[in-house]
């Protein structure tokens, strides 16, 4: 209930506050949580970034406020914290579909973004196996794409399924290259309001590391032509959650991640530290295609 009440506390606070610079730091504090759990718990909860939701919100009042009054362009603007009319008709239109000055007109057509409530409703009762792991030091090699949106929603989905296929190369190349030919290894990082970085990488044993590092041993600059990065996970405490053995295990490890925001993590005394997140997908063929899982590992520390 704590948790609940938190959450409603730092929706609040947003609303009051939406005419003013807002610290997600601020945010957090209302709700009894560092800022960067809080942020990550919001965007999977609600399918949008905190910054995303404090945007829609300013640019519906705004353009409420343009439709129903005679305030300056300019000073609906400042109000809603951009510094100049430019970047504000430039928002306004991407969100509403038309010009702050059109939003006068009679009958133009604008959107409506609703505040955040919290309802209570009889959830859980469901069974989720975990185990918490202190995981040594890994060393992985991989390649990087910036994906946009968030790391649980649909967007990731067809973002994370078009990288795969246009880098069987690489994967091939860490494949052989890998110490642990069963595994793929996907780390999550870097996000912000704008997305986050995505890596597909494997474990890679020292000599392999450093030949790659020396093209006079290969001949070729590997690191260079693959885009290779050398990526080292510090050890860390993990809260690791598994997918049952199947097929295709991709749809259940999105369900699995929700509901790790929805009923694990908010009735338990962890939450997330900003640190990477993994997910490795056990792709190995022993037992056959049907034995498949993925792991999820989330960074976590007590509250």
């Amino acid at each position: 209930m704590d948790w609940i009440k938190g959450m409603q506390k730092a929706i609040d606070y947003i609303e009051a506050n939406l005419t003013e610079e807002i610290n997600y730091e601020d945010v957090a504090a209302e709700s009894f949580s560092s800022s960067y759990h809080f942020q990550r718990m919001f965007s999977i909860l609600c399918g949008y970034t905190l910054g995303e939701y404090i945007r829609m919100r300013r640019l519906s009042l705004a353009g409420k406020e343009l439709a129903g009054g005679k305030e300056k362009v300019i000073d609906v603007a400042l109000k809603y914290g951009y510094d100049s009319p430019d970047s504000f008709a430039k928002a306004f239109y991407k969100f509403h579909g038309i010009t702050p000055s059109q939003a006068r007109a009679d009958g133009s057509l604008l959107k409506s973004f609703s505040r955040l409530s919290i309802r209570i409703s009889l959830e859980g009762g469901t069974i989720m196996n975990y185990r918490i792991e202190t995981k040594p030091q890994i060393t992985l090699l991989g390649y990087k794409r910036r994906f946009e949106g968030m790391p649980y929603d649909e967007q990731r989905h067809k973002q994370e399924e078009s990288f795969f296929i246009s880098t069987r190369a690489h994967q091939w190349m860490l494949k052989g290259m890998s110490s642990d030919k069963l595994s793929d290894y996907c780390v999550i990082t870097n996000m912000d309001d704008n997305g986050y970085d995505f890596y597909i990488s494997a474990k890679t044993d020292k000599y392999e590391l450093d030949n790659l590092y020396n093209s006079d041993v290969t001949g070729i600059d590997f690191m260079d032509k693959f885009h290779f990065e050398k990526i080292v996970i510090p050890e860390r405490t993990y809260a690791v959650f598994e997918t049952k053995k199947q097929r295709i295990p991709v749809t259940e490890y999105f369900d699995i991640r929700k509901q790790i925001a929805t009923d694990w993590l908010s009735n338990n005394e962890y939450q997330i530290v900003n640190a990477p997140e993994l997910a490795v997908y056990h792709w190995g063929i022993i037992g056959g295609y049907k034995e498949r899982t993925i792991e999820i590992w989330i960074p976590v520390e007590k509250k």
